[in-house]
């Protein structure tokens, strides 16, 4: 499989230096005015960026969540790992994972009790729409006369120090037991990286757990309880998600987006592995309305290209559809970790963009 065909670079210039922000990009998206959306991995805000001309991205504006959303505290990450815009909402998601402690690699006894630590941020547990208008992010806005179709801000429902969606979850027959076992992401844990939504209908990628080979993406969708509040919305009796097992060569899901009604899928190791990462396609994905199963004999599953390997860096984490060189469609890719060669200041980073073929570069 051959490296995807490198179109452009984009320059993403922001008013910070903080490498918890510019060292752990973790999701993107666009939104039909030009602005680009960015999330990191350590903080509660959105970043927009503006397009500024010669491939550049400036103007850089912070956005707190918490003047938007009730979160549950305003301190703890929310390890942001999906942006996607839908019909004037933007939609992100968190985590919803539990994390281990790192080794710091200072002192050998307080690394091995630092890796016996499991952590809960609460924060991690959202799911939630932002109504977004010309570049900025509000509480509420009418789209007409009718307040029925007014837009606004709202989340999952709280449960416990999470969301409804793991009370859901809880008694799954593929997830469940991870969820109870309280199994740290980087440990094939229960992780959410992906998030594309189109119309009501929101999919969720699962870096993991990888089930014998099989990558997770779940779907739902949700309806406005009260102000504020989300509720998952029954899609069938008694059932408020469906499953979809994709054969993505044992890897995880990373970044989901829609192009059409295909779902492009970045794929990488589930757990802290440096490897190869893919780009697949699943095509006609809203034309299931239950569980489904694809093998890459499908005929629907096709790996699109390779993303470039750098050993230690340059990990793909954030995908969005990107119009470049008289493509409508480029696919741009942000990293966590970027290499020193993909920063040319403290302010700055580069993001690349793709040609999107419709199927293999080595398909006929």
């Amino acid at each position: 499989m051959a490296d995807g065909f490198l179109l452009s670079r984009v320059l993403l210039k922001f008013e910070s230096e903080s490498e918890d922000l510019l060292g752990e990009l973790s999701a993107i998206a666009r939104t039909p005015d030009g602005s680009l959306w960015v999330g990191s991995d350590e903080f509660i805000t959105l970043e927009r960026l503006t397009p500024m001309g010669d491939s550049v991205y400036g103007n850089h504006t912070t956005f707190h969540l918490n003047d938007f959303l009730e979160l549950f505290d305003n301190d703890s990450e929310i390890d942001i790992e999906g942006i996607s815009y839908a019909d004037g909402y933007l939609w992100l998601t968190g985590s919803h994972s539990f994390k281990r402690n790192k080794a710091k690699g200072k002192k050998q006894k307080k690394d091995i009790a630092r890796l016996s630590e499991i952590e809960h941020d609460p924060n991690r547990y959202l799911l939630a729409r932002l109504p977004v208008l010309n570049g900025e992010i509000l509480h509420t806005y009418a789209q007409s006369d009718d307040d029925g179709n007014a837009l606004t801000a709202a989340s999952l429902q709280k449960v416990d120090g999470h969301n409804l969606l793991m009370e859901t979850l809880a008694e799954d027959e593929h997830l469940g037991v991870f969820l109870k076992m309280r199994l740290p992401s980087k440990d094939n844990g229960f992780d959410i990286e992906g998030l594309a939504v189109h119309g009501d209908r929101i999919f969720l990628g699962l870096r993991g757990p990888v089930l014998r080979g099989w990558a997770v993406i779940l779907e739902i969708e949700v309806e406005q309880t009260e102000p504020g509040v989300l509720a998952l919305k029954e899609l069938d009796d008694g059932v408020f998600y469906r499953k979809h097992f994709l054969d993505l060569n044992g890897q995880g899901i990373r970044e989901l987006c829609f192009h059409d009604e295909d779902l492009i899928v970045l794929a990488g190791p589930t757990m802290a592995l440096e490897g190869t990462m893919q780009m697949f396609r699943l095509e006609d994905v809203l034309d299931n309305e239950h569980n489904t199963l694809w093998s890459q004999d499908s005929g629907k599953l096709h790996v699109l290209f390779e993303l470039p390997f750098t050993l230690g860096g340059d990990h793909a984490e954030g995908l969005t559809l990107f119009p470049c060189l008289g493509y409508d469609d480029g696919l741009m890719v942000i990293y966590d970790s970027p290499h020193p060669s993909r920063r040319p200041s403290k302010q700055t980073v580069f993001a690349d963009v793709f040609q999107l073929p419709n199927t293999s570069i080595n398909e006929d």
